[in-house]
Order: C-alpha cells, then structure tokens, then sequence
C-alpha cells in the first residue's frame, strides 16, 4: 500500500515542503530510505521500529521501501522520524488516511515514543501556511515557537500515540494559541540591566547613546575593571525597540539554530552575543558539514560583542570584514548555496597593551618598548575602518562609586535615539535598504554630510595635527551627522564636528607610542 505523508526540510531561513512516500507489501523484510538522506535519517528505521513496538503497534515484516522527494535535495537530521513513523503505520492499515494530506507532521522519536523537539519550526510553520496545509503537528517543545503563526492549527504533542491517536478519532487535540501581537508588546523592551545602575561613566554612555542612534561600529579601550563589558551589556536596551518584521526575522534564525526555549514564542528584544574569543571561524560566521548559523546571524538586529579583541584568532576577524559590509552571510557548498542576514552592531573591547594600564592615570604600564604597537596591530586596518568610534574607558574614581546621585534612566535615552532614527528613516526614505547613518555609501556621505568653510578648516586641522588617517574622514562625518541628528541640527556645525574627531582614538599619530 502506498501512502504519503509531509515534512518540511530548512535551507538557511527558508523551508521547503518534503513528500514521504512509504510503499509496504511483498518481499521478505527490509527497509528502505532513498531520497538523498544523511546518516541521521537512514538511522530513524532503527529509532521508528522501536519505538512502534515499545508502544504496542506493528512494524510490518515486509518489504518497506521510504522515498523523500524531491529527491535531488540532501535531507537532514531526525526531526523526520515522525513522519516516516506514521507513514509506515499507514501503509500498514494502523493510521486512517483521509486527514494525512492536511498536516505537516515533524518530530524525533526516542525509543519510548516520546517525541524530541527539533530545529527550524517557526520557518516549516510559515513554509506550511503558504503552501495550504490545514496544521502542523510537532513536539510539545516547539509549539509556542510555531503557533505564531496565524491561520495555521498548530498541535503540540508528546509522543507517538498522540498523533495515532488524533488521525484515528480516538485522541483529540487541542491547538496551541499564540496571540502574537500580545506576546510581541506585552514583553518589548524587557531588559534584565540599565544604564541607571552605571555609575559615572557619562562620556562612555554618551558615546554608546551615538553609536546607538546612528547604528556605528564601536571599540572600547581600557584598562582591566573599567566597565566595558558591563556597559557594553547595557547597549541593547537603549536600541529603539525590535518591530513586528524584525522579530519574526530574529525568531527565524534562532529557530533554525536551536536556541529558543519552549516558553519562547518570539524573541522581543535585541539579541547580544557575546562569543569567547576562542570561536572557530565557522562557529563566529555560520557553515559547517550541514549549514548553521553563526553568532553574527544570531546577532542580527542586535549587538555583537568581542570582548578582548586582540585575542580573538586573526583569521575569524578577517571573515567578518564582508558580513559587516552586506550586512548578510552566503555559505556555498558544490550543490547548494544558503543566506543568512546579519545586520548587526558590532561593539569590541580591549585592553590598550598586554598589561593592561597603558595611558592608565594611576598604574604604569610595565610592557617593553614596542609591545603597546605589536599588540593593537593584531586588529587589522580593514577591520578598524569599519569600527566608527573609538572609546577611551577610564576607571571609575571613589567618588562618583560611592555617590548616591540617580543616573539617567535607559528608557529616556532610548527615547532621544528613537528620534534620531526617525529623522534617519525620513532621510532615506527612498531607500527601504538603509536605515541608519552608518550604512551610508561613500557618495552619499557627500551628499548627506556637507560641512561649511569653518567645518572644512577644523576638519583639516584636526586631521594635520592629529595625525588621523584618511579613512577617518568619512568616519567623522558619519558620526557627526549622527550627533547633529540627536541634537535636532539639519546642519552640522563645528561642535557636532568636534565631538566626533574625539572618537577616532586609534587613528592618532603616536597614540600607541
């Protein structure tokens, strides 16, 4: 007997609907898989067979052939032990046939007939809406994750004999209801820290208010104990908050990673990362043997932090260069090719030398002569023209630690970045690609950026007696339109001028001796 059931196979972010076709009758006993499936599929007849007989079905003693199609697209994992279970049990006259059409069915069965959560199911949810099908039915684990999705009867089940159980009229199912837009708002802006509880530091949260309005690149350099983890940790909750697109488009990529719980439905607030600097290249970017992720696409509409930059290995700094750039990752391998956005800030943190106290106000510096250069070079030119504003952190005195004065709140510097986005958002109106400042096109930073005779001066100046490099120049101008921004200026005047030259550290002549 011929049945067919449906499953869905995730390429990057997208889904892509899988027919299970199970043909049961004559020949002696033995099974099947053709369809181009991996290691971890041909595996399932194991797990399935199991798992039949732990919970007192059949498993038919004849020959069982399983084809997956179409057949020219690798399939992947164990998240289709369910659906080949319940197609064999068809076959076989233990299931009814009349509702299988209607349903993506998905899940890895353990031996006891339990069901496993599985990756990717708020794209198969979106894939299976589009394509018509009445529900899905998947692990318990996963139904919140893709109930977001509307018009879709989404059923969350336990294990083997629930699904048996609901085809043949004897288990109903109750659908699982996500009321989105209520879990979008109800949980936006819900951050754990703030920069309320940051004491002192007030050029430091300047600057990160700047980066976050304009969406610049940011590095912070300092001592050991200054508070650049801590307040790079605070970044997100001054970001303007995620929208709808956004959230669906993050939940995506965590999905397909893995990384959403089974209490998470959408993910509403910003992502940060914060990878250790001994991160593979592949693990930092995304790929592998069966394409994933990477932290820089789980970063996306969020920050990705680097804490101490220098030790992170050269080579998975240098393949961040293009992903900053696109704002997307493309991993190509010899029969297919896959996308994953990554539209990040990229906030960096580092000592100023090896010790640690170089240009430090109390403690000297006790690196030999040279060290100081040796260890910033270690961060490519490249890499550092794509990073905006360069920070100097100093450590926090006694007496702004001990000082009982309330700081200012994240909520109301998120207001003042919202509105500087906004006048972004009007600016590039014409074009739905960019979104902020620091996305600007060198032509475009001509156009957008113009400075007057006083302006040219001071930025010539600036750049004489300073030493700064050309690539600064855009730089600066970016910035600047950024402050003017924050600052309700159409015009960018000399002081907007001033405060971004002071954020270009590391371009100085002699800055590291």
């Amino acid at each position: 007997m011929l049945v067919k059931t449906f499953g869905s196979a995730v390429y990057g972010i997208q889904a892509i609907t899988i027919t299970i076709e199970v043909n049961a009758g004559g020949g002696k006993a033995a099974y099947f898989v053709v369809g181009l499936p991996d290691n971890a599929v041909r595996e399932s007849m194991q797990r399935v067979e199991t798992a039949l007989q732990t919970n007192g079905y059949r498993m038919p003693r004849q020959r069982i052939v399983v084809n997956m199609a179409p057949a020219d697209i690798r399939k992947e994992g164990s998240a289709y032990d369910l659906t080949i279970a319940i197609a064999i049990m068809a076959a076989s006259s233990q299931v009814e046939t009349e509702q299988l059409e209607k349903y993506i069915i998905m899940g890895e069965l353990s031996l006891d007939g339990s069901l496993q959560p599985i990756k990717g199911a708020l794209p198969i949810a979106i894939q299976a809406r589009k394509d018509g099908f009445k529900g899905f039915i998947l692990p318990k684990q996963n139904a919140r994750e893709a109930a977001i999705v509307n018009d879709l009867e989404v059923y969350g089940v336990e294990s083997i004999a629930d699904v048996v159980g609901f085809f043949n009229g004897t288990t109903p199912l109750k659908p699982e209801i996500v009321n989105t837009r209520e879990e979008f708002y109800d949980s936006l802006c819900n951050y754990d820290s703030d920069f309320s509880e940051v004491k002192g530091q007030e050029n430091i949260k300047r600057a990160l208010e700047i980066a976050a309005a304009g969406g610049h690149n940011v590095i912070l350099i300092g001592p050991p104990g200054a508070g650049k983890t801590m307040l790079a940790r605070r970044l997100p909750s001054i970001l303007p908050p995620l929208n709808l697109y956004e959230a669906l488009e993050t939940t995506k990529i965590h999905s397909v990673a893995g990384k959403l719980s089974a209490a998470d439905a959408l993910v509403t607030v910003r992502p940060f990362r914060s990878p250790h600097h001994t991160i593979s290249d592949v693990a930092l970017v995304g790929g592998g043997s069966n394409p994933a992720p990477g932290e820089i696409s789980l970063a996306h509409n969020g920050v990705l932090f680097l804490d101490e930059l220098p030790e992170f290995k050269r080579s998975a700094l240098e393949v961040m260069r293009q992903p900053l750039e696109e704002r997307r990752v493309t991993i190509s391998r010899a029969k297919f090719t896959v996308d994953y956005p990554s539209s990040f800030m990229l906030v960096a943190s580092m000592n100023p030398c090896p010790c640690g106290y170089y240009n430090h106000p109390e403690k000297e510096c006790i690196c030999p002569p040279g060290m100081v250069q040796k260890y910033l070079s270690k961060i490519s030119g490249p890499l550092l023209d794509r990073i905006d504003l360069h920070v100097e952190v100093t450590p926090v005195n006694f007496s702004e630690l001990s000082s009982d004065r309330a700081a200012e709140k994240s909520e109301l510097i998120r207001e003042r970045v919202i509105k500087a986005r906004e006048v972004q958002v009007n600016r590039f109106g014409d074009r739905p690609d960019l979104h902020a400042n620091a996305q600007m096109s060198s032509q475009m930073v001509r156009e957008q950026c113009k400075i007057d005779l006083a302006g040219q001066t001071l930025l010539k100046k600036a750049m004489e007696k300073l030493g700064l490099s050309a690539r600064a120049y855009d730089r600066i101008l970016k910035v600047s339109r950024t402050i003017a921004d924050l600052a309700g200026s159409e015009d960018i005047k000399l002081e907007h001028l001033a405060e971004a030259i002071h954020f270009r550290s590391l371009d100085r002549e002699g800055w590291a001796g």
